[in-house]
């Protein structure tokens, strides 16, 4: 196979090192410096005019723009673009010595952000994302230093001296890593399409349609991710005719080492489609009670209360039984039992019960709550005190423990006695 750069198409390296240096000592230096100055100027106004035209000053997670306008890929993209232009116009009326280094820089520098700015969107809390960082920052400053010390093109022309067979083609190291560069540049362009569109979709969706636009999203991900890595194959050199045979054998190891994995991932976009457990819902799974915060292909990631989280394999949800506590209806009945004597008023504490409830702000007036005399007990009359909540994802323990007080402190100031249990020990005589 042959090479796919030719050594003509590599940049220009620096071919006379002392000439390169002697050119920092001319006036004209200073000529290079201004227009480069200008042009960092010039890009740091034009991204901020698109960062505030696109109206992304709300957007923290943007490739293009990153936190703080310089941190992203807008930035670098812009600067090297002018100065390529000042590096033009200069070329004719001076010798060049800034430019032939800061072109090389802000090449390294476009490549780096692209590929970590996207990785950080993409994989936000893998742990690996941070090697892989690393790793794209050191290939990217040696490729600029081979490029700029001229050794760049030495070193493809050995690399592409090391070859082998294999089968009827040809391969050399050279192809090999120019075909894993462009596998990786294909893959981390995927990546971006696809963080783009799932922010774009999965913005100021609620309810349904977040559970819908995070289904497409995924399906999207995961087509993207498909395309990419079959360009990347074609890019390394690798027949994809002669893929069948090793799809046929990953059919098989699905289908009988891997089909949990795999009825996780249906599963997942499953309930995903059909929508029965949204983000957003609160469920009960296996006496876990939480919130749901996100549904990935994999699992389902659900939160208590008490700040728990649990990841729960999307089979489960499928297959077991699942109480979704606001699927028809977001709100939610609590209650709370308390026992008075029997010489009680029992509309009185009843009407007491009920200001106990409506005193709370997270309480609904509608339906209003309701306090009804549930048991006669052995020690006193039980009355059952229901009432309606819509933000059981903020919590019921706070908000049980002031309707007991305030129930508690109503009872006192009205003289009302809540009974406890007593024990009457007889003693005869003479023992």
């Amino acid at each position: 196979m042959t090479s796919t750069v030719s050594l003509s198409t590599t940049p220009p390296p620096i071919d006379d090192m002392q000439a390169w240096l002697a050119g920092f000592t001319q006036f004209t230096v200073w000529f290079e410096f201004a227009a480069l100055a200008f042009c960092v100027l010039l890009a740091w106004a034009f991204t901020a005019v698109l960062h505030r035209a696109l109206g992304m000053r709300e957007e923290r997670s943007s490739v293009m723009f990153g936190r703080s306008l310089i941190d992203g890929v807008m930035f670098p993209l812009l600067l090297l673009t002018l100065g390529y232009i000042a590096r033009s116009l200069l070329l004719v009326y001076v010798p060049l010595a800034v430019f032939k280094v800061a072109i090389p820089v802000l090449v390294s520098l476009v490549v780096i952000r692209v590929g970590v700015k996207v990785l950080q969107v993409a994989f936000a809390s893998a742990p690996w994302v941070r090697v892989l960082e690393r790793t794209i920052s050191w290939v990217a400053w040696l490729a600029m230093v081979l490029w700029v010390s001229g050794l760049l093109p030495l070193v493809l022309q050995e690399l592409d001296q090391i070859t082998w067979t294999l089968g009827s083609s040809s391969m050399s190291l050279r192809t090999m890593i120019e075909g894993a560069l462009t596998a990786g540049a294909v893959l981390i362009v995927a990546l971006w399409v696809s963080s783009a569109i799932e922010s774009r979709l999965l913005k100021s969706a609620v309810g349904d349609q977040l559970s819908l636009r995070k289904a497409l999203s995924n399906a999207t991900r995961a087509l993207l991710m498909f395309v990419g890595l079959m360009l990347a194959l074609s890019a390394v050199g690798i027949d994809l005719t002669a893929l069948s045979v090793l799809g046929g054998a990953v059919g098989v190891g699905i289908g009988f080492g891997l089909q949990k994995l795999a009825a996780n991932y249906v599963s997942g976009f499953v309930i995903l489609a059909e929508r029965s457990m949204r983000i957003g819902d609160n469920v009960r799974v296996d006496n876990f009670e939480g919130r749901i915060t996100d549904i990935t292909a994999r699992y389902t990631l659900i939160r208590s209360p008490a700040g728990r989280e649990s990841i729960v394999p999307n089979e489960i949800l499928i297959t077991s039984r699942v109480e979704n506590l606001s699927l028809a209806d977001p709100r939610v009945w609590l209650s709370t039992v308390v026992s008075v004597a029997y010489d009680s008023d029992v509309d009185l504490v009843r009407r007491l019960l009920v200001d106990a409830a409506l005193a709370q702000a997270r309480v609904l007036k509608e339906p209003a709550p309701h306090a009804a005399l549930s048991t006669f007990g052995a020690d006193g009359l039980e009355f059952t005190l229901g009432y309606w909540i819509a933000d059981p994802e903020n919590g019921q323990l706070g908000l049980r423990s002031d309707i007991n007080l305030a129930i508690l402190r109503a009872l006192r100031e009205h003289g009302i006695e809540i009974p406890f249990p007593q024990r009457v020990l007889h003693m005869k005589a003479g023992q």
